[in-house]
């Protein structure tokens, strides 16, 4: 495609996302869905670009006013994601200086806002947690994430995939936390790989692994997954009871659970049960109450630990919306916790890294829940050999009490995980 055109798409691209209408993912899905003509190459460069624009947007939106043309045309040369020879040949001669003006602002001449490119409602509650390490947090928000897989302990090794995986030419490391994961260095088409075809991996961030491991459902237990999605966990538990017991996944959106479908035929589970429920006090879960050995609540969220990935979330998202999140939250767990059997266990665990939706949350629940017991999640993570699980956890009064990941320490997404023990 000539680089005029090309920019051209770019440029109508990031005038779709920055609608925020939907999530970016979906309207990139859509536009290569429209524009089928684009090739691989094309569509990598199209989908960085609009991406490394929702990273930088309040730097971009400070400089694009010097600039000529379209807003979202600037926008698209700021954060262009190819050779720079290539969009040199779609610009003007104007645009070029411009750009190269750009180029020369020195990162420590700018006003922090322009820096850290988050909405302020959110930078006062990450500087109080994080104090000194706010800005490493920034920095590996810049960077994207990499891309990590899940090793199907069903019917294949870690160390048999990798090997495999290196023969085709992909290069991993095992992750530091998860026994079961791999991290790639790039991201290759994986989906007509014989290991992906025949179920051996999965694509899963660390954290979400170690979201399942905390559970540790064993064989032939009565196990739910309540808000599962499109079961990612879901299938991690699953391999984890060896293909015993039976797992329910559970989600009000039957169009997520339907994503599940092609992936656990894969994976070779036939323990696992989806169900499409009307909310979380569907009866349902009224028949199963006092019957479940364990529970998986991956509740809704902000889902602003995902930010290396989902970088529209914080300009989709509000302190509203995340009020309104917190209400649903705490519902969710408490019907939740109502399937369990005595001595059954609870986990609470969010895509989040804001307090109130998960220390409150979680401390709420154990003072209007004495008979659910806290369990320190380094406990739990050592037990299950984890290496280094204390450095995973934070809290208020041991620093163990709950799992705690951030994208700058553990190069997961952001996550938290909350784990109880009924009486």
């Amino acid at each position: 495609m000539h680089p005029k055109d090309f920019l051209d798409e770019c440029s109508e691209l990031v005038r779709l996302a920055l609608q925020f209408e939907h999530p970016a993912d979906s309207v990139v899905s859509r536009f290569f869905r429209d524009n089928r003509s684009l090739g691989p190459r094309e569509r990598a460069t199209l989908a960085e670009t609009v991406y490394t624009v929702l990273r930088k947007k309040l730097l971009f939106d400070h400089l694009a006013p010097s600039g000529s043309g379209s807003k979202q045309r600037r926008l698209a040369i700021l954060g262009f994601h190819g050779p720079r020879d290539f969009l040199y040949a779609a610009l003007s001669d104007q645009e070029k200086t411009w750009l190269e003006n750009c180029d020369q602002v020195k990162t420590e001449d700018l006003l922090d806002r322009h820096r850290h490119n988050l909405p302020e409602w959110l930078v006062q509650p990450l500087k109080e947690q994080l104090k000194d390490e706010f800005w490493p947090l920034v920095e590996s928000l810049v960077h994207g994430a990499g891309l990590d897989l899940r090793v199907n302990a069903l019917n294949a090794k870690r160390d048999d995939v990798q090997k495999e995986l290196a023969k085709a030419g992909i290069q991993s490391v095992a992750t530091p936390y998860s026994p079961m994961g791999l991290r790639l260095t790039d991201k290759p088409a994986l989906t007509k790989l014989d290991a992906f075809t025949r179920g051996a991996i999965e694509v899963q961030d660390e954290g979400s692994q170690l979201l399942a491991l905390l559970l540790d459902a064993k064989r032939g237990e009565m196990v739910v997954d309540f808000c599962a999605g499109a079961g990612g966990k879901t299938l991690a538990i699953g391999a984890g009871m060896r293909n015993t017991g039976r797992l329910y996944a559970f989600d009000t959106s039957g169009h997520r659970l339907d994503a599940l479908k092609p992936r656990l035929a894969r994976s070779g589970l036939s323990n696992v049960h989806p169900a499409a429920i009307a909310h979380e006090r569907d009866d349902r879960i009224k028949r199963l109450s006092g019957k479940i050995d364990r529970v998986l609540v991956d509740a809704p969220c902000s889902g602003l630990g995902t930010l290396r990935r989902n970088p529209d979330m914080k300009w989709r998202q509000s302190p509203k919306a995340v009020e309104e999140l917190v209400v649903k939250q705490t519902a969710i767990l408490q019907s939740a916790s109502r399937l369990l059997k005595s001595g059954g266990r609870l986990v609470y665990a969010t895509c989040s890294i804001l307090p109130q939706e998960n220390e409150e949350i979680a401390l709420a629940f154990s003072a209007a829940n004495p008979d659910f017991v806290p369990l320190e999640t380094a406990e739990v993570l050592t037990h299950l050999k984890v290496e280094n699980a204390a450095s995973l956890c934070s809290g208020p009064v041991s620093g163990g009490e709950f799992l705690r990941l951030w994208p700058h320490r553990h190069g997961t997404d952001g996550f938290f995980a909350a784990v109880w023990q009924k009486k």
